[in-house]
């Protein structure tokens, strides 16, 4: 499989995480606090299983390999090899916290293109380390979240004669901004959301900075204040850190990109007094800020400060728009030589695209499924009007302000739909049409336009049905509605509208939920959580596939409803783009649930490192799976 980890950029917070570490031992320390984000650079590898050795390449930067490297799935060699500090020591040293709590058997990774600058304060080593634990996670399907993630990484990089901060392994988290705050040896991350994207610029200085040399010295203030320097070291990394990161957060939140500039200038500042004197060799960092304070690049920006440790290593700053990012990046490339990167903080992606998988063969509708498609069969609407199926499902993902959607049939059936949607009436049949009738018939038209018809080769389950999808929708979340249900709103937003409402606010996947009678959840995916808004919006704790009853009742009651009262899945998602990935490991893997490829373990896994939000819809759901469902659903979808 392929992995991709990014390197780290600590915005606001530096040092602050293994200052905060310190309340271990002196709790009237205050706690660290960071903003950090994943950088648009990273290292890319493919992996997969050997039965018994870790086989490592690599490559840098600029293109040249290093390796192989063949170390034995051995606890002995894997340490030895972790404590020499040699080029694969941080891979082996991860490996080994994985052996020691996991029986697992041997990798090869082959990390094949690097383009994220090493030793320039953006965790490359990190990058590393949890690029290791996530293909042991992966392959060996041990079941960490991207936390769990973190920790052997930060684990595997301190068993060598590294001793990097506990922030560093924060690229686990990807390209998402994240609050991370420690406390003593507590840590807690939470996620930012921007409304609007932001423009950094990372500048590679070209110089040198002594990072053991700067650790060494600012450690020495810690625990106990011993001077008035340590005093005013502390000072900084505690409550003066707190203040402005905090401050920082407030203005990511509100994607106030000139609060964040300002924010950036006073860090600098007040690092600069205050720890600049503890090491004046490494701090006094003369290019960082000849780069800081450059005129020609000051239109441009709002503000800038320095990298992790500091010194005279890295820069950053945050651009007024894209273009004066652009234009940042030309003035220092051209007049100072430097190499510099883009950071884009992205605003919260909207959901652009939804995904319909019909390509089922309607065995409980036999025969007619034989003669018609079951996704064709008619219906008609609340307006009077007899459509298919596939039309209504279609209609309800575009009355949420979908753009494109891309429905999952079977090859044979291709042009039988296109035809629906691609092709006018025969002249003469059009000509025989009311005025109405000829106008919906440009509308269904126009209606073609925006569909992709994805054929699936073999039927393998709903899970391989939604895989198939994966090239089309790209990096983006994305709609997902069942090819088999009808959906009528109780008010006057679309039951899909209001999931992308809740998603908007959230920032992760949302599923669609109604309460269901206890008897009926053998039928239906089936959650547990707690409520975030009373009866409305749910922070999910469980998935579960069809359960019976008695499991039900053990783990999935939601305080508020009746005993007999259960949520299930109403058949509407939205779902982060990662799902992909768990799908293509069950694929790859030949993981399967009763004998097929399900979405739901891959929800469960999501669930567990994204978090995951279910909404009970404000609407009805109607199946046309079988027949008396079918036959129930003509009756009442027209006056729902």
């Amino acid at each position: 499989m392929r992995i991709f980890v990014p390197g780290r950029i600590c915005l606001f917070g530096e040092h602050s995480d293994w200052a905060g570490a310190y309340r271990r031992t002196n709790a009237e320390l205050d706690m660290g606090c960071t903003v950090l984000c994943g950088t648009n650079q990273g290292v890319f590898a493919d992996v997969k299983p050997h039965p018994s050795k870790l086989s490592l390449r690599a490559t840098l930067p600029d293109g040249s390999r290093v390796g192989p490297c063949e170390l034995p799935m051995e606890r002995a060699a894997l340490l030895d090899e972790a404590q020499s500090g040699r080029f694969f020591s941080y891979a082996a040293g991860v490996a080994y916290q994985i052996l020691t709590h996991y029986r697992v058997g041997g990798l090869e990774i082959d990390n094949d293109r690097t383009t994220l600058p090493v030793k320039k304060g953006l965790s490359s080593s990190a990058a590393i380390c949890v690029l290791v634990a996530r293909a042991f996670n992966r392959v060996y399907n041990l079941k960490l979240t991207t936390r769990g993630e973190m920790e052997y990484a930060y684990q595997g990089e301190i068993t060598t004669p590294s001793r990097c901060g506990r922030m560093d392994q924060g690229c686990a988290y990807g390209s998402r901004p994240v609050v991370m705050t420690f406390d003593g040896d507590r840590i807690d991350v939470t996620e930012l959301k921007v409304p609007r994207s932001l423009y950094f610029v990372i500048v590679d200085l070209h110089a040198a900075k002594d990072t053991k040399r700067i650790l060494a010295d600012l450690n020495r203030s810690f625990p106990f204040a011993q001077s008035d320097l340590d005093r005013q070291v502390q000072e900084y990394l505690g409550p003066l850190n707190n203040r402005i990161t905090r401050a920082a957060i407030e203005a990511f939140n509100a994607g106030a990109a000139e609060r964040i500039g300002a924010l950036m200038k006073q860090a600098q500042a007040e690092f600069d007094r205050h720890l600049q004197p503890a090491c004046p060799s490494q701090l006094a960092a003369p290019v960082l800020h000849k780069v800081l304070s450059y005129g020609p690049i000051q239109p441009y920006i709002w503000g800038g400060k320095g990298v992790g440790s500091q010194g005279d290593g890295t820069a950053q700053f945050i651009a007024k728009d894209a273009a004066a990012q652009q234009k940042v990046i030309e003035l220092l490339e051209r007049d100072l030589k430097l190499t510099c990167l883009k950071l884009v903080l992205e605003a919260g992606r909207r959901v652009r695209k939804a995904v319909i998988p019909a390509a089922g063969f309607g065995t409980r509708l036999f025969p007619a499924s034989k003669a018609m498609k079951k996704e064709m069969f008619p219906i008609i609407d609340r307006h009077g009007r007899a459509k298919p199926v596939i039309l209504a499902i279609i209609e309800e993902a575009l009355s949420a302000g979908i753009e494109e959607v891309c429905v999952i049939i079977q090859p044979q059936d291709r042009p039988y739909f296109e035809e629906f949607f691609g092709a006018p009436p025969p002249i003469e049949h059009y000509n025989k049409l009311s005025r109405e009738n000829q106008e919906y018939a440009q509308y269904l038209l126009d209606v073609g336009r925006r569909l992709t018809w994805l054929p699936q080769e073999s039927q393998d389950g709903f899970g391989h049905a939604v895989y198939g999808a994966r090239e089309w929708v790209g990096g983006e979340p994305f709609l997902l509605l069942l090819g088999d249900h009808l959906y009528a709103s109780d008010h006057d937003v679309s039951c899909a509208r209001q999931l992308l409402d809740v998603y908007e606010r959230v920032g992760h996947s949302v599923v669609g939920l109604k309460v269901t009678p206890g008897d009926e959840i053998r039928h239906f995916g089936c959650v547990g959580g707690v409520w975030r808004e009373p009866q409305s919006v749910l922070s999910l704790s469980e998935f579960s596939e069809k359960p019976n009853l008695d499991y039900a009742q053990r783990h999935l009651r939601v305080d508020g409803l009746d005993d007999d009262q259960f949520l299930t899945v109403f058949g509407q998602y939205v779902l982060d783009p990662k799902v992909f990935d768990y799908l293509a490991e069950n694929i790859a893997h030949n993981v399967r649930e009763r004998g097929e490829f399900q979405l739901t373990s891959c929800l469960e896994r999501l669930r567990q490192e994204d978090g995951f939000t279910g909404y009970v819809i404000r609407g009805r759901r109607f199946d046309i799976g079988h027949p008396d469902a079918y036959r129930q659903t003509v009756i009442e979808f027209r006056t729902a």
